[in-house]
């Protein structure tokens, strides 16, 4: 605990030295009023720094396998935490990560004209082949995002499970529609609204800034605000830890049902042994199938209503917006224009060119949005039909596709005491 206080004190003396930042030359005024963009993105780095970029990754990953799953080290996790906040946060500047390499593996997917660069592909599937292999190791102590929320875990409360199964179904929908976005060329909305990334670039709009500092701020009595209830690519991670060959276990051994580690978890991902009660077999079987018939209705429920907010989604795309803005005024229906429009019409380029191109986008997101909204009411289903499985358990365990492998339950098994392993 004292570790993790110091830590909050010198990250939050890191931060407190963006108000420090001064232009060293004043930006140009405009007559017309005319407000220079921030910049947020940093600038690129040589084919051989982003391997080696890659490289690191993949030691990372390796090192925080063997931390959770051989060594059964919560010390070693967290110290390799605080290194890639280090590196792949604060240096790094949050970029490229796997979390954001979802809208560039979209595009390059539905746009054949995009060329997906090979780290960024590395930095996507990397984590989930160890995922594969060994669980949630990335989220341990190798995601800075995570990282970053893990020093201002304080004093946790427990979530309620009906408000937690809510929440859950947010990086879903986040994930759906950075797709939607993404492969429809229209934003990158999981990097411009990722929370995190302006404390590690020590730059970007306040409202970012704000909104990470509202994270931290709850994270500090709800753990990891960030990575269970909006971390769209924590979807990918849960699925791919729920068949992962190996995993991490809470005692070493045998459990001894001691009870110790029942509230050690900060996160919900403990589950406890369940309690042996007559059950009536006959209305659970009925219950699950009645929510494997509503998969189709809330399948189709869910395409129509996606089809149906495709336009008002179309306008995320600063094509479709600019399009809209020239009609209006070619039809005199604005007495303004827009810069955008001014640089349109500067441009030479056929408004006809414009229109067309403007309904394939239309199309696109027609079809992209009932797929968005069909893939919601099947995430739907699936929580229905979770809540109905009762699986059996004998012991305290780790649930699969919520741990995160942190190793902070190692410390309160006494089995671990008893061979020698001290879990720190």
């Amino acid at each position: 605990m004292k570790a993790s206080v110091i830590l909050t004190f010198i990250i939050l003396l890191i931060l407190s030295n963006i108000s420090y930042g001064v232009q060293r030359f004043p930006p140009p005024e405009f007559e017309t009023g005319h407000e220079l963009p921030i910049t947020t993105t940093p600038t690129p780095r040589s084919d051989l720094l982003e391997y080696i970029d890659v490289v690191v990754l993949f030691l990372a990953l390796s090192l925080s396998s063997y931390m959770a799953l051989k060594k059964r080290s919560r010390r070693g996790l967290f110290i390799l935490g605080i290194f890639s906040l280090a590196y792949f946060g604060f240096y790094r500047k949050g970029c490229v990560c796997p979390i954001g390499a979802i809208q560039n593996v979209s595009l390059g997917l539905f746009n054949s004209s995009y060329i997906i660069p090979l780290t960024v592909i590395a930095f996507f599937i990397l984590p989930l082949a160890f995922t594969l292999l060994f669980g949630r190791t990335f989220c341990a102590s190798v995601c800075p995002l995570g990282a970053i929320q893990d020093i201002f875990v304080i004093r946790p409360i427990k979530v309620p499970t009906w408000l937690e199964s809510s929440l859950g179904l947010l990086p879903y929908l986040y994930l759906g529609a950075g797709v939607l976005f993404s492969a429809t060329e229209s934003a990158f909305i999981i990097c411009e609204y990722d929370p995190f990334v302006s404390f590690f670039r020590r730059s970007g709009r306040l409202s970012i800034l704000i909104l990470g500092a509202c994270f931290l701020i709850i994270g500090m009595f709800v753990g990891r605000p960030y990575c269970r209830f909006l971390c769209p690519y924590s979807v990918l991670l849960r699925i791919m830890s729920l068949v992962s060959k190996w995993h991490v276990s809470i005692t070493p051994s045998e459990c001894i049902k001691c009870r110790l580690c029942e509230d050690s978890c900060p996160f919900g991902a403990i589950r406890k042994p369940t309690q042996q009660k007559p059950e009536n077999k006959a209305l659970g079987k009925r219950a699950f199938i009645l929510a494997i018939l509503a998969m189709p209705l809330l399948i189709a429920i869910g395409t129509y209503l996606g089809v149906k907010s495709g336009p008002a989604l179309s306008h995320i795309n600063p094509k479709v917006r600019l399009a809209e803005r020239i009609w209006l005024e070619d039809n005199n229906l604005v007495s303004d224009t827009t810069d955008a429009s001014i640089a349109f019409r500067g441009s030479g380029k056929a408004k006809e060119e414009l229109y067309s191109e403007v309904v394939r986008i239309n199309r696109r997101f027609n079809i992209g949005s009932g797929i968005f909204g069909g893939f919601i009411g099947l995430t739907i289903n699936a929580k229905m039909i979770q809540l109905l499985i009762r699986r059996r358990r004998s012991d305290y365990e780790a649930d699969r596709s919520q741990c995160i492998s942190c190793g902070r339950c190692f410390a309160y098994c006494p089995v671990v005491k008893d061979q020698g392993l001290n879990g720190e």
